[in-house]
């Protein structure tokens, strides 16, 4: 029998664009996504997309189920919000605080499709530079950070693990460098966004662990944080999906750091009055599934 589950299956496939990362994004094993799509096709005698294709491309059957898809889940999730507004009332406040300074990019379009789902929903920005977003939440003068996971103080919900690279001038001394070690950093000036050193992955997982030595210069915009780069003012470390059109464009080049790369994982943090919220848990999911589609390099966390 077709389930809503299937068809969420199918339009998560389309979203995501391959099997990992619709797995990721429903929060299932690949394994788990790969029986549940054998099935759907053992029901209807054939494939329902093409296991090959980048993007990836479905098949007439595929394609008519994803056509349903389309018509049902959006009036069911318009149905589960309104539920939800008869339950927990139909107005609210969700002020967002970034620690990640280059999450702004993909949280544009993110807050728009949360403002078509939840028009009677405040939602902002906490404009200005926070050092230690976390108090905004402890002094209720915030109601949600996208960054770090901090500790049982607060409700966590995970977003996506990301790679941190470096990025240099096309012609820096380390250009030819396939991967970096921490030794490379020695003397290096890097260039940073002007918050605690314990905030930055880099100089906390890898540069003060082997006691290197650096110098260090700020800027508040990654732009700025760029041109900096370009003009051989230093090097830079970002994540992947925060360089990569400067990267295809032959702006700066970007390297990994050490032999598994740089890793860090994203979360969005709420205190206990926020956590059961529709609108909450509906604006984690957007950005899950809106990332899914947009970032490159990204994996998704369960």
């Amino acid at each position: 029998m077709l389930e809503i589950r299937h068809l969420r299956t199918l339009s998560a496939l389309r979203s995501a664009g391959s099997l990992v990362r619709a797995a990721q994004l429903l929060n299932l094993t690949q394994s788990a996504l790969s029986h549940q799509i054998k099935l759907l096709e053992d029901r209807y005698g054939g494939p329902l997309f093409e296991r090959k294709s980048v993007p990836i491309g479905f098949t007439a059957t595929g394609s008519r189920l994803l056509k349903l898809a389309d018509m049902l889940l959006p009036e069911i999730e318009t149905a589960e919000r309104e539920v939800a507004r008869l339950m927990q009332g139909d107005t609210g406040q969700l002020r967002v605080v970034l620690e990640c300074h280059t999450c702004f990019d993909w949280l544009m379009p993110v807050m728009d499709e949360f403002r078509k789902r939840w028009p009677e929903v405040e939602i902002d920005l906490v404009s200005g530079f926070h050092s230690e977003p976390v108090e905004l939440l402890r002094n209720g003068e915030a109601d949600l950070v996208i960054g770090s996971s901090y500790g049982p103080e607060f409700n966590t919900f995970p977003l996506f693990r990301y790679e941190t690279l470096i990025v240099m001038a096309q012609k820096h001394r380390l250009a030819a460098r396939r991967r970096l070690q921490a030794a490379d950093f020695e003397g290096e000036t890097l260039i940073t966004y002007p918050v605690p050193e314990h905030r930055i992955d880099l100089i906390r997982e890898v540069l003060n662990p082997a006691h290197i030595h650096f110098k260090r210069r700020s800027a508040e915009l990654t732009v700025a944080v760029l041109q900096l780069v370009a003009s051989r003012r230093g090097i830079a470390a970002l994540p992947n999906w925060a360089i990569k059109n400067y990267v295809d464009y032959d702006y700066v080049i970007a390297r990994p750091v050490g032999e598994h790369g740089l890793w860090s994982d994203l979360f969005v943090s709420v205190p206990e009055p926020q956590k059961h919220k529709a609108y909450v848990l509906d604006f984690v999911n957007v950005i899950r599934e809106q990332c899914a589609g947009a970032l490159d390099g990204i994996k998704l966390l369960s």
